[in-house]
């Protein structure tokens, strides 16, 4: 479904706020543009790919390639959304399998660290917090259970085969 700029400028900001979280898991691109401003912000991409750096619509949608590209099944579940002046708090679980190689990212924008796919399920916590500006998010942060995740994905404790095909991964991403 495409919604105009329109619809998202009319819409509550609790409805903008949980369907760009639904968005992050099955949108098209056309979708993120009446949810983000143009100048929006995501104060979570340190990790994340350089695509995913760049203010506005496009670099939320770089987010959501990169968890749709390493996570089968996306989806989340919300549990509790407020609003309080321009600001919505999101509190919900993201849900997926853990499909293909994850790669995180350094400060200057270098592959970081590439966890091979484990095939293995997995429910983090997050909360999501989104600040409104004419209508649509301008700026997003969010806490995640990395830790738990970590744990369900087999990431920790670190085991020597893991480790080794995590090293291989690296070297693969760093190629491409």
């Amino acid at each position: 479904m495409t919604v105009s700029s329109s619809a998202a400028v009319s819409a509550d900001p609790v409805t903008v706020a949980v369907r760009s979280i639904h968005t992050m898991t099955k949108g098209d691109r056309a979708e993120f543009d009446p949810l983000y401003h143009p100048r929006a912000v995501d104060r979570e991409n340190p990790v994340q790919p350089p695509s995913s750096r760049v203010p506005g619509p496009a670099g939320f949608y770089s987010t959501a390639l990169w968890l749709r590209a390493a996570f089968a099944d996306l989806h989340y579940d919300i549990h509790h959304a407020i609003a309080d002046g321009d600001v919505v708090a999101v509190n919900s679980t993201m849900n997926g399998i853990h499909a293909a190689p994850w790669a995180v990212y350094d400060a200057d924008g270098a592959v970081d660290t590439v966890f091979p796919p484990t095939h293995k399920p997995f429910a983090m916590t997050q909360s999501h917090w989104f600040r409104f500006e004419d209508g649509r998010i301008i700026e997003h942060w969010a806490n995640r259970d990395d830790l738990g995740v970590a744990r369900q994905l087999g990431w920790i404790p670190p085991r020597p085969a893991y480790l080794l095909k995590m090293a291989r991964a690296k070297r693969r991403a760093a190629r491409s």
